[in-house]
Formats: C-alpha cells, structure tokens, sequence
C-alpha cells in the first residue's frame, strides 16, 4: 500500500487531542518552533479554528478528524492521515479522558472507554505509525500522569489506564531500541485544563496552583528536540506547590 513507502524524514509532529488543554498548547508551541503538524481531533470546527489561529507561523497543518473513542475509526483515520501528508517524525499521544468512581461503581462502558481512550487508541496508533518510523529515527511522546504510580480514590480507572500505558511505553522503547525508535513519557501532576469542567470531573481543587499547559507543551517541546544520540526515557513535572 501506497501509506507503507518510506518518506524522507521530515521535522512533523502528529499530536492526538489537539484542540484543548496540553495538546492545543502544543500545537501552538510546535508551531511557533516551526514544527508542520499533523492535528487529530474528533472536533474538526476546534481543528480549523486553531489552523486559521496559526496561519502566521508558516507551519503545515494537517487535520484529521477521528474519534479515538472509536476503534473501529483509527485505522483508517490514521493510514490516511499518513498517506496524505507523510510519517511523522515525533507522534505525540495527548489524548486522554477521566471520570471520577469507585472501581466497584464503575459501569463497563465507562471503564472500556476510559481503557480505550487512554490505551487502546495509543496501541493502535503506535502500531500503524512506528513501523513506518523505523530507520528514520522516530520518537514517540506518551502523556502519562502521575496517576500512573500513586493510588487515588475514584479515579480507579485512570490510574490503571495510565499505569498501563506507563508498562507499554516502555515495552515499546526496549522492542524498537535496534530499529532507531525513541519511545517515552512525560509524567505529570496536575495541569489546569478543560478537563476540570467537565461534568465526567467533581472537583474543587485549587487549580491555580495547577502546572499551566504552556508550562507542559514547552516541555513535550525540550523533549522533542533532544538529538537522537539520547533519550529522556521519562520526565515528570510536577507543581511546585504539590497540588493534586
């Protein structure tokens, strides 16, 4: 298939969630970097409006609209999206969702979607992006959380999910190592987004003491541009005020 030639390596970043909180930031701090990005989103009006927002940094901005709630969508959102506008260099997986319950409250739709948006979309991402990476030098970016190694009441499912994608991500470094494929996480406490009003979300954290988004794009972007002779195998950023 045509998706499977080898393309010249090129400075693109493909970054999931892209049009709120940590991923919107990071298109913006990509482009401003002079990245050309590949944008996924299930909200294409969001997308457009952040490409009509960026058209004076010169950068290529792609969209592709896909639901990664949906497995059955990823595949061919993501063998198009890298026919038409070529493999990344940098994959970036942002998206993410939470709900607050218990474990044993938990319904199975909210724990399939929550394993699926967190886990399953980035498996299945990975699996059709890094073999085109291979040779190239590419580097895979997984947004994790601290979650992912301390144990919150009702917050059951993401910390599972990303505890998982924390054992993935490294499972993937180890096994692409020999094909020039970087693979890591950016750990992080909490960051103040959109994510908090929602009504998935019962809260009532001082979010001003949360890490900003900036604060986090500017970090995916330090990661980014490390030279591929290293690897930050994982980077936790933390609020300095310890803030949940």
């Amino acid at each position: 298939m045509r998706y499977l030639k080898k393309l010249n390596k090129l400075k693109l970043a493909f970054i999931t969630g892209a049009t709120k909180g940590i991923g919107r930031s990071t298109v913006i701090t990509f482009a401003n970097a002079g990245w050309d990005l590949i944008l996924l989103s299930r909200n294409m009006g969001l997308m457009e409006k952040l490409k009509d927002e960026l058209i004076t940094t010169k950068s290529k901005i792609s969209l592709v609209k896909c639901d990664l709630s949906n497995s059955s969508e990823i595949e061919h959102c993501v063998k198009e999206a890298v026919e038409k506008y070529g493999c990344p260099s940098v994959l970036i997986n942002n998206a993410g969702c939470a709900f607050n319950r218990t474990l044993v409250e938990t319904d199975l739709d909210q724990w399939q979607q929550t394993i699926q948006i967190n886990l399953t979309s980035v498996f299945q991402i990975c699996s059709l992006i890094v073999p085109l990476m291979r040779g190239n030098g590419g580097l895979v970016i997984n947004v994790s959380s601290h979650a992912s190694y301390n144990a919150f009441p009702q917050w059951g499912a993401y910390c599972i999910s990303k505890s998982a994608l924390s054992m993935f991500t490294k499972c993937l470094r180890e096994e692409e190592r020999s094909n020039s494929i970087r693979a890591c996480t950016i750990t992080l406490g909490s960051v103040n987004t959109p994510l908090w009003d929602s009504e998935s979300i019962k809260s009532d954290f001082d979010r001003t003491s949360m890490l900003s988004s900036r604060e986090v794009s500017d970090t995916i972007l330090f990661m980014a541009q490390q030279p591929e002779s290293q690897l930050i195998e994982d980077l936790t950023l933390m609020p300095s005020g310890g803030a949940f």
